[in-house]
């Protein structure tokens, strides 16, 4: 199954297409296209959650579940261009013992997957930054692995440019408790995405996510003592 890629080359060019002709028209004379692309993210996602389901548990019901419309909400936007450019779609982790989640977006020369906190919470934020100005070198080892070097360079996400509420300036991790996001990115070329093992690619870097989201989940969940909160 890893050695099949359901992800083609057509799968790119539309998209391409639909980023010259972002418009209703053209979408609704093309829709056939689109049916039968979606049809091949579809398949892509359902074998990513079936690997990722042998080394996690993964709440998200099925492939199709995952994936994200490709209609934008316009509302409040600027920008009233009717569709996106490209093809996404996110995991969520089963259970509160289980915390992060992934995310994969398929776009030509913008092709990427992602996990981690995109949007923590004034409660989990407080947590996180609490458990980095107490003893911050579990997550430097992480941060510092070969592997995760490899696999996303750095931790990613908005940062402030201040000091955090609470918090010393001169603190010798203030450049982690900055963070406002704790994200984990790797990009793909548009030739990584179209080879037949990108599929085994996406699953093990969804895998190399883990020594941070299982840091990440015992600092969310338990107490100093080890005690579930």
């Amino acid at each position: 199954m890893s050695d099949i890629n359901p992800i083609q080359q057509s799968s790119l060019e539309f998209l391409k297409l639909l980023k010259k002709n972002n418009e209703r028209e053209w979408f609704n004379a093309n829709k056939l296209a689109f049916q039968k692309e979606q049809m091949l993210i579809e398949s892509f996602a359902q074998h990513l959650l079936d690997l990722m389901n042998i080394h996690d548990v993964i709440e998200t019901a099925s492939g199709k579940k995952s994936l994200y419309r490709i209609y934008r909400d316009t509302r409040f936007s600027n920008d009233k261009t009717p569709y996106k450019t490209h093809w996404s779609g996110s995991f969520k982790r089963t259970g509160k013992q289980r915390r992060g989640g992934y995310y994969f977006h398929i776009e030509s020369g913008n092709s990427f997957v992602a996990g981690g906190f995109f949007g923590p919470s004034p409660q989990d934020l407080k947590l996180i930054r609490e458990n980095i100005a107490f003893d911050a070198e579990p997550l430097r080892e992480i941060l510092k692995d070969k592997t995760f070097i490899k696999s996303f360079e750095y931790l990613k996400g908005e940062q402030l440019k201040t000091t955090p509420k609470g918090f010393d300036a001169e603190h010798k991790d203030i450049d982690l408790l900055r963070y406002k996001q704790f994200l984990l990115v790797h990009h793909f070329s548009d030739e990584e995405v179209l080879k037949a093992d990108f599929l085994t690619n996406c699953n093990q870097v969804f895998k190399d996510m883990r020594p941070f989201l299982d840091y990440m989940t015992e600092i969310l969940t338990t107490d100093a003592n080890g005690i579930e909160l």
